[in-house]
């Protein structure tokens, strides 16, 4: 064997060993969150036969005034709750939608990719501990009531993200995006093709040898997914997400910013919901908007969209009190390209596109199954009775990969601290297994 074929052998029996680490680290959290994932995705169908009876209403002649939707709300609401938002209907059949928050806010659970604590009138979603009343918009009357917490879909986000438990779990699940990723890097490098060699299954292939080439084959091919998957996920956990976002604004791509001090003239009489609906609705892409009231004499009505399966007509809308003037508007030109890939890959990573989109997350879930399965199937043809089956590292394989392979290595390990954390007490437990006699070191590594 030439120095050459001996240095690819030495680099795939440490990709090989990493890999199977990878797995053993990532396997258990990452059938959850595969289980999980795949309940999430069909959230729209369980939702749709779940509350009907509060998103949508029979279309009649005309709506009434917006103001007496909200009006009826305050009244069904919990004394003393104030108004967080409210969704005016964009379809025919849709109710109005009135968020309230209790009395003086609470953090808001989900909101934002970062876990953390929101200010009272969040961006995005709701507080955790927010009510939602339904108004049909036709007549004034209350369909009914759901806290924010309750919600299939929020019920299910959690239960995906840190099942069901506050935020010291969502370590485990950052865990396992970190070791797949792993896996999905060092299993590419494995499946590569090499010289006459093909990466396509071959017909008629058996025992553990047919499960190794579809485990690689499928792996790959939905790589692409997997991809995105991953870094989403990885966006608004704790803290690979942390040092996302500070990467992302070093590199100048965050948001583009509110401006600061934005106060209404204060002249003439102040908008209500209806006229403030027409204002948004005037600037504003089709699609449904949220609505949040100024919380002052000098404060700014606020719309923004209330739908993000359309990431294109994003917008940001801030327009005087009194006069309606837009004193800020941000669409989706505006947006930065980290902000453009986010708003389109998290929507993706939660099924938010439609049929095709869930389709190809429910595949791409089975095929997430099926790695876990045959990995484990390998694991258990390949180990002799008395040992632990670790794949065999060939002398000098430490040393082997090249320098691009442990830049990429040290850059992973940068952006993903639980890999790091993981990855040292990993090293510590190699250099342990170095140093073991060879009776035991032959009883592991065999």
């Amino acid at each position: 064997m030439d120095d050459a074929t001996f240095l690819v052998a030495r680099r795939k029996s440490l990709y090989w060993r990493i890999h199977f680490w990878a797995a053993l680290i990532a396997s258990p959290f990452a059938l959850v969150a595969t289980l999980t994932g795949i309940l999430y995705v069909f959230t729209p169908q369980i939702e749709a036969r779940l509350y009907q009876h509060l998103d949508h209403v029979a279309p009649q002649a005309s709506m009434l005034p917006l103001d007496a939707a909200v009006a009826a709300a305050e009244r069904a609401a919990p004394h003393g709750w104030t108004v967080q938002h409210v969704v005016p209907p964009f379809q025919q059949d849709d109710a109005v939608q009135v968020a309230f928050a209790p009395p003086g806010g609470a953090p808001d659970e989900h909101a934002g990719h970062g876990g953390h604590a929101a200010p009272v009138k969040p961006k995005f979603g709701l507080p955790a501990q927010a009510v939602i009343v339904y108004v049909n918009p036709y007549d004034a009357r209350v369909l009914g009531s759901l806290a924010s917490s309750e919600r299939f879909g929020n019920w299910a986000k959690k239960l995906h993200s840190r099942l069901l438990q506050n935020d010291g779990w969502r370590w485990m699940i950052e865990l396992a995006a970190s070791w797949l990723m792993v896996m999905l890097v060092t299993g590419v490098v494995l499946w590569w093709p090499r010289g006459a060699q093909s990466g396509l299954p071959k017909r008629g292939a058996q025992g553990r040898n047919g499960w190794r080439q579809w485990h690689a084959f499928l792996g790959v091919a939905l790589g692409i997914v997997s991809v995105v998957i991953l870094t989403t996920g990885l966006t608004w956990s704790q803290q690979a997400g942390g040092r996302i976002r500070t990467l992302r604004d070093v590199s100048g791509q965050a948001p583009p910013p509110v401006p600061r001090g934005l106060h209404s003239s204060e002249e003439g009489s102040p908008l209500d919901w209806q006229d403030a609906w027409q204002v948004a609705r005037s600037h504003a892409p089709a699609i449904a908007v949220q609505l949040t009231a100024p919380a002052s004499q000098d404060d700014v009505w606020r719309a923004t969209m209330a739908d993000r399966s359309q990431p294109t007509l994003r917008f940001d809308l801030q327009f005087d009190a009194y006069s309606g003037k837009p004193l800020y508007y941000a669409g989706w030109d505006a947006q930065t390209a980290f902000g453009k890939a986010t708003a389109i890959g998290i929507p993706f990573h939660r099924g938010e596109f439609g049929w095709w989109n869930q389709a190809l997350l429910l595949l791409f879930g089975a095929s997430v199954l099926f790695s876990l399965v045959s990995g484990w199937v390998m694991f258990f043809k390949r180990r002799l009775p008395g040992s632990l089956g670790l794949p065999k590292l060939l002398p000098g394989a430490w040393t082997s990969p090249s320098a691009l392979a442990w830049l990429a290595a040290a850059g992973m390990c940068a952006l993903m601290p639980l890999l790091l954390l993981s990855g040292g007490m990993l090293v510590l437990l190699e250099l342990g297994l170095a140093k073991c006699g060879p009776r035991v070191g032959r009883m592991w590594l065999r």
